[in-house]
Formats: C-alpha cells, structure tokens, sequence
C-alpha cells in the first residue's frame, strides 16, 4: 500500500460544474511521486480540467485532496510555485527570441542567478545553437522544446502536459519522451494528457476518462488484464465480410480493424475461445490468441461511456 509520504497528488470526490453540467463527477486519485501518469479520453471528457484541479490551478465545486503536500484548496498557491504547466497550444511570445523568452519566464519567477539558471536551460533542452533565433520561427518540435524548457526554469516537482506533442513529426516526439523519462527518473512527477497510444504505453500510470467519469485507473500495462480482455489476431480473405458476422456473434463483444487485421476481444474468454475454435474449423482465415494492449481497453471501456453533453447533469 502507498503512504501518503510516496504519494505526489492524492484527491477524493473532486467535481466541476459548469453551469448546469457536470464536467467532472467524484474524481479520485493517486499519483505516485516521480511517476509518469498518463490521461487519456475523448476531446471534452474532461481530462484538462481535472489535471488543473488537482493541481490547484483550478478550484473544485465538490471534493478535497493534497498535492506534493499543499491542500488543493486552501495552499494553491504554494502548489503553484511548484508546478510547470505546459499548455496544448505554444503561449510564449513569437516575437521574442528563445534566449528572450526564458529570460522574460525567469524574471516571471523572480530567479536569482537568472542568466546562468537560462544557459543551463538553453544546454539541457538543445537550444544553445538557436539561443538568438525567433520563437515564431521554429517548428513545432522547437516551440516543444521552448516550451519544455519554460516550464523547467524555477525546477518543478510536478509538470503537467496537455496533449504535448500535438502537431509535431515522431522524431520530436520521440526526444520529447526521452526527456520526460529522463526527468521522470530524476523525481519528477509527470501528469501528461495525450491521444497517442505508442505514447500511452510509456506511462507508468494511466486513468482513463469519459465525460466527465473516472472509467479504470492503474499500472499502463496492466489495464487491459483489469478489464479482463480475451483478445485474438485474425487476417484472411474477405476480412470486412468475417468482419460484419463477427459483430453478430454471441460471445464477441468487440472487432476492432486494423488495416487487414481484426482484433477480436471479449470478457468472456472462454465464450471466445469457442468461437475462435469453431472459426478456426473453417480454415479460411488465421486465428492467433494474443495479450490484449491499451487500444483494445480504450475502444472497450469508450463504447460504453455515455457522452455528458447529451444527458443532464449529475445533481449533487
């Protein structure tokens, strides 16, 4: 069992309103430090502002909790200070330089030392060789690293993420996960919301969430064992074909198409095996068991998640 001590965030019961809906309903939630904890879910479902919640950048209407010590609802503050946000969308100035913008965020957090804490900030994100170049300038992958490196300056405990690597090629993508590894490993807790899958799978921790509710929570690599998933490979001829009659059978509860390959999955492994088996009889298409993998669980757990934006709000 966790100790408090070992726990970077901690919440129960954390709700948002927004006018009569209910954007987030009794969030709870623990976030090991120096942890890399993965949010995924639909646009809307309310990953960003249960993040910002817990985190004390926003107030809940429901619920209490602790992060990295503070109470989220009488220390925000002092949470704050500890915090580096990184937005979707890049919000420093594009007609500053590189160097000109992190010296701007360090006199924002009143640094001592302020010219060094920026060269170092400029060495360890790679920015050195473009030091005097605009920020409107760069591509996507640079403004990351501008933006990275921001949140870094005033060293945070905590970083949290939202939807980081939007819009940028998978070589930056790929250096940006070094870098998150690399801080993750030196104790820094990490909130990171994201639509990627081959990046959801690098996160120690993940919480699914649909319109506004907490779907599972746990280890990356242990959600699909949690559901429960049976989960079998099939390619062959005809694979829409197969793909439409095994929608209709008793004992699939999901076909999933990738390409030329279905992924059938059910919680009733055994009420699987035995159509696997009876298909298998017919040799026209190749069936392989395999583990089920998060995408499998995403597609699982959103087809029955009910969108709150078409049901009233949860009154309480």
């Amino acid at each position: 069992m966790t100790t408090e001590a070992e726990l970077a965030i901690a919440v129960s019961g954390l709700t948002k309103r927004f006018g009569d809906r209910t954007v987030v309903d009794s969030f709870d939630m623990e976030v090991p430090k120096g942890a890399i904890y993965g949010f995924l879910g639909p646009n809307g479902s309310g990953k960003t502002t249960t993040i910002r919640m817990m985190c004390g950048l926003l107030i809940p209407d429901g619920g209490s909790g602790q992060c990295l010590g503070y109470d989220i609802l009488t220390e925000p503050q002092q949470i704050k200070e500890h915090v580096g946000y990184m937005t979707q969308r890049f919000s420093l100035y594009e007609d500053l330089t590189i160097r000109e913008n992190l010296d701007f965020m360090a006199r924002m957090y009143r640094m001592k030392d302020r010219r060094s804490k920026v060269q170092k900030a400029l060495a360890d994100l790679g920015l050195s060789d473009r030091a005097d170049q605009l920020a409107g300038t760069l591509s996507g992958g640079w403004k990351q690293r501008l933006s990275l490196a921001a949140c870094l300056l005033h060293d945070p405990q905590l970083l949290l993420l939202d939807e980081p690597t939007a819009g940028v090629d998978p070589k930056a993508r790929r250096d940006f996960w070094d870098e998150i590894r690399r801080l993750s490993a030196a104790g820094v807790t990490v909130l990171v919301s994201t639509h990627y899958m081959d990046e959801a799978i690098q996160c120690d921790y993940i919480a699914y969430i649909a319109y506004g509710k907490k779907l599972i929570s746990g280890p990356a690599r242990e959600i699909p064992r949690i559901i429960g998933l049976t989960t079998w490979r099939v390619e062959g001829p005809e694979i829409s074909k197969l793909e439409a009659e095994l929608r209709r059978t008793e004992g699939v509860d999901q076909v999933a198409r990738f390409g030329a390959v279905l992924h059938v999955s059910g919680t009733n492994a055994k009420a699987l095996d035995r159509v696997a088996a009876e298909q298998q009889k017919r040799k026209t298409h190749k069936w392989q068991k395999k583990d089920a993998e998060l995408e499998e669980a995403f597609i699982y757990l959103m087809a029955g998640a009910t969108d709150n934006f078409l049901t009233p709000a949860v009154p309480g």
